[in-house]
């Protein structure tokens, strides 16, 4: 079976004749004709019943119809986005991608070396944002063809915030994001002898980002529950330097404070933490756009 074949087919179906089948297909009915019984004999059955007011398909017809509309719309597909993708190497294409400050100023850079590396051709426009109800807001609406931000579990949200309502997102986890909880290097608890355990930390002032829905301060939410003292700090940025001077402890990304524990201006404290999980989300619409696409394989490389 060729496609031109099954083209004529179809619009033979359609149509209800040759000769209507070929003026919409701006064919002679002669060639719309040869390729219909064509294809019949390669396929070694009747496609028509043909009489004085038509054509009507067979059984065998009537079964090949819904093979042929599939067939047609999958090339029509496919050619769409080779076209794109052509275009998009030649004229070049952008990728609008949205992450939360600190995703966005520590990792990525990572993913945008590598889509560089992976298309050359392909532009990358970074939003940040310090709220990651923006973020998920501006993928659902379609101003972002993706966004990076925190999460953990099996289900977006499951962190502890809240999805905007309409049809499920789609997201891909890619690295392990490891917290650690930070203080000066003269808090007595850092020499802890066997550990720590989150009971710990009862009483004791945790630095906390100013919205209830700062990632470290939903992770922190459940892991010492409602013991520590909760300081308003501000950003991750805030939150590190007062840990440096002893205002309070801070649950931070390891890549925020690597530089610090490094230099000796801050601590870890040892105390057994669960990773968080760097997603990747987008609308299930734009995983067909050739961009995004290069998007998710750069991110996962």
């Amino acid at each position: 079976m060729e496609l031109r074949q099954l083209r004529s087919f179809e619009a033979v179906v359609r149509a209800g004749s040759v000769t209507e089948a070929a003026v919409r297909l701006g064919m002679a009915p002669s060639s719309v004709s040869q390729a219909v019984r064509t294809l019949e004999g390669d396929l070694g059955v009747r496609l028509f019943e043909r009489g004085a007011r038509g054509m009507r398909t067979t059984a065998a017809g009537e079964e090949l119809a819904g093979w042929a509309r599939r067939l047609l719309e999958q090339a029509e597909r496919a050619r769409h986005e080779v076209v794109a993708a052509d275009a998009a190497a030649r004229q070049g294409a952008l990728v609008r991608l949205g992450a939360l400050e600190s995703v966005a100023a520590e990792l990525v850079p990572q993913i945008l070396d590598r889509l560089a590396a992976r298309r050359p051709g392909l532009a990358a426009e970074v939003r940040a944002e310090a709220s990651r109800d923006a973020l998920l807001a501006a993928v659902r609406t379609g101003e972002l063809d993706a966004a990076l931000l925190l999460d953990t579990g099996d289900t977006l949200g499951d962190l502890g915030f809240a999805v905007p309502p309409g049809p499920e997102l789609d997201f891909l986890d890619l690295d392990p994001v490891p917290l650690v909880l930070v203080a000066a290097p003269a808090d007595p608890l850092a020499a802890a002898p066997a550990g720590l355990a989150p009971a710990d930390l009862d009483g004791r002032r945790l630095l906390v980002n100013n919205t209830s829905t700062c990632s470290f301060a939903l992770a922190g939410r459940r892991i010492f529950g409602p013991g520590v003292e909760r300081v308003q700090a501000g950003s991750v940025a805030v939150m590190r330097a007062w840990a440096r001077q002893g205002v309070g402890v801070a649950l931070l990304p390891a890549f925020a404070v690597a530089a610090d524990l490094a230099a000796g201006a801050l601590t870890a404290l040892p105390l057994p933490l669960p990773a968080l999980r760097l997603r990747l989300v987008w609308p299930p619409s734009s995983a067909a756009c050739p961009a995004t696409r290069e998007l998710l394989y750069a991110a996962t490389a």
